[in-house]
């Protein structure tokens, strides 16, 4: 049997990110991740970082090096309707407004961070069960090891099923593939919304990670289609504000809403995607991920025993609202903008048109973008 403080079920980037930030406290941690050793360099996926997520990355000591691709400008507007707004870091001084790196790079930072920390990775190792008693939590592994812990983080996987979890199918998939431009992203991304769902064109490298949500149906039609077909696709959902030039290989996945009420458990926590499955709008799912990391880091390092019952739900009261903000906020954006109806496009038109001419609407929206509900630091 390994005994450890924290045991953490799940080695991709919000695993690892709590492991480092508990590792730098001192905190006994062990990783068990189901996947082989380094398969999550391979993530193919662009993550839009926000400010407050480069801030705790640069706290962790990972931020340096990471190639990742600022995001000076946002561009949101809707198909089929007038009204556009522009969010700009200059507005609100600071160097971006958010920043773009995959999930492979970032994640293969952390490990290497992480394994020279010291903390314990047990990698191609599934978690059976999980056994919460008095004082401890026994994790089963498979092979027939244990690990006994004062606390659990799930951190693999879904939300599971249960009671507990709340659910809504949006009947779409997201479509992600590299594209390139006549001109260059000078640094700007771009959300446009239709009826189907949006197209984000997300600056990454020289290129745009782009993201382009369609129903079920559009998605297996478009995952057919030859490369200059999809392009043209592309081209007529942004328009004319950027010419795109060639589009790589696409891959596609459903989406889905999915979240537990609650993130605490009896000597468990739940984070990242086990905690809550966004929708890809907005890019908001990693930012609140890496936020509930940073919040639990703090409370364990600063607790006697960082298993408690105490504990555990006064680090969730914290993240309540954060947590019920961000969820809220990404699934009335879906179906707001889903809805076609006359009078709520216009009204959607106006709303973004006044927000063009409302400076401190602007930065209030861009500031919670950036640091959450609770708009921090």
């Amino acid at each position: 049997m390994t005994d450890t403080d924290v045991l953490i079920v799940g080695g991709g980037p919000a695993g690892l990110a709590l492991a480092l930030a508990l590792a730098r406290s001192d905190r006994r941690v062990v990783v068990a991740d189901a996947r082989e050793a380094g398969a999550v360099a391979d993530d193919p996926r662009a993550l839009a970082l926000a400010h407050g997520s480069r801030l705790i990355l640069e706290e962790l000591g990972v931020w340096q090096g990471l190639p990742a691709t600022p995001i000076e400008t946002i561009h949101v507007s809707q198909r089929g309707g007038f009204g556009r707004s522009v969010l700009r870091a200059a507005e609100l001084g600071v160097p971006a407004l958010g920043h773009v790196v995959s999930a492979g790079a970032l994640a293969a930072a952390l490990r290497t961070a992480v394994k020279a920390a010291g903390v314990t990775l047990r990698d191609a190792t599934r978690v059976e069960a999980l056994t919460p008693g008095t004082a401890r939590i026994d994790a089963a592994l498979d092979g027939g090891d244990t690990v006994s812990a004062r606390l659990a983080v799930r951190a693999e996987g879904g939300p599971g099923e249960g009671d507990d979890v709340k659910s809504r199918d949006y009947g779409q998939h997201a479509l992600i593939a590299t594209v390139q431009t006549r001109d260059g992203h000078v640094n700007r991304a771009f959300e446009r919304f239709t009826p189907e769902g949006p197209l984000a064109l997300l600056p990454c490298g020289e290129d745009y990670a782009s993201v382009l949500v369609v129903s079920r149906d559009t998605a297996e039609y478009l995952a057919t289609l030859e490369d200059t077909a999809y392009l043209a696709r592309l081209q007529q959902t942004i328009g004319t504000r950027t010419m795109l030039t060639a589009v790589g290989p696409r891959v596609h996945y459903p989406l889905a809403l999915r979240y537990r009420q609650s993130a605490a458990g009896p000597r468990t926590v739940w984070l990242g995607n086990a905690a809550q499955t966004l929708h890809p709008v907005a890019g908001q799912g990693f930012n609140l991920a890496l936020r509930d990391v940073y919040t639990l880091a703090r409370a364990v390092r600063d607790a006697t025993d960082p298993g408690t019952a105490d504990m555990i739900e006064a680090w969730a009261r914290t993240r309540r609202l954060d947590r019920a903000g961000t969820i809220g906020f990404t699934d009335a954006l879906i179906r707001v903008f889903a809805n076609e109806s006359a009078p709520l496009r216009a009204l959607r038109g106006a709303g973004l048109f006044a927000l063009d001419l409302c400076p401190p609407a602007r930065t209030f929206i861009a500031r919670r973008m950036m640091f959450g509900a609770r708009a921090w630091p």
